[in-house]
């Protein structure tokens, strides 16, 4: 277990995470676990050379608001915009959307096209509601901006896919989609797609859900 602590850190549990590393069985369970420890996820960002902007708390009686929010901003390792900017998130979720640029996304946009993402469309984070909007029933994580929901990827060429238009079918454009949602699996504590149902036909919902801290995943 020493020599696996070692050589591949984030295969083991009680290794501090490390965004330098490539993803491993415990990353996911890592990132979620930063939803406690607002000064580690922030010093993790900085360590990695992501610049970002610190959000001002949103605090609001019940099960809305949040006090760890983060703005991922362009000029640091990190090359993906997103669209309408400004976006900001929990920070365990910038995390994982960082992680995920660099694993999964950029690696599966050459491969399926020879091309980089340099823009992620995008519905939105904090949203003070219960799921699916209701009136009753779990509050949903985009109440403490524990949530994104991706609509779209943009080429450096000008290519754009999208989830609602190209989920479907063969090619290229839809192999490209499944790999991204799959990735994200590996790295958030929820991924929601058109696979799961129809309120889900336009975007991936990917959220840090604190189950994920004891390894409860969902991945639809």
């Amino acid at each position: 277990m020493l020599m696996l602590a070692r050589s591949r850190p984030q295969d083991v549990p009680w290794t501090p995470l490390d965004l330098a590393q490539p993803i491993g069985a415990f990353t996911g369970r890592k990132i979620a676990g930063l939803g406690g420890d607002f000064g580690q996820c922030q010093a993790l960002l900085a360590r990695a050379g992501i610049r970002y902007e610190t959000l001002a708390p949103v605090l609001r009686q019940g099960e809305c608001g949040y006090a760890n929010g983060v703005r991922l901003t362009s000029g640091g390792a990190q090359t993906i915009g997103f669209s309408p900017a400004p976006l900001g998130t929990a920070c365990p979720v910038a995390v994982g959307l960082v992680l995920w640029e660099w694993n999964i996304v950029q690696p599966a946009a050459q491969k399926h096209f020879g091309s980089r993402v340099v823009r992620i469309e995008h519905f939105g984070s904090y949203s003070c509601r219960r799921m699916y909007g209701r009136s009753s029933g779990d509050w949903s994580e985009h109440a403490r901006a524990n949530a994104v929901d991706i609509a779209a990827f943009v080429l450096a060429d000008g290519r754009r896919i999208s989830v609602l238009n190209d989920w479907k079918g063969e090619g290229e454009k839809p192999a490209f989609l499944h790999a991204v949602r799959d990735g994200a699996c590996r790295l958030f504590s929820t991924v929601l797609s058109p696979d799961y149902n129809a309120a889900h036909r336009d975007h991936l919902h990917l959220d840090q859900a604190a189950r994920g801290e004891m390894g409860w995943r969902a991945c639809r």
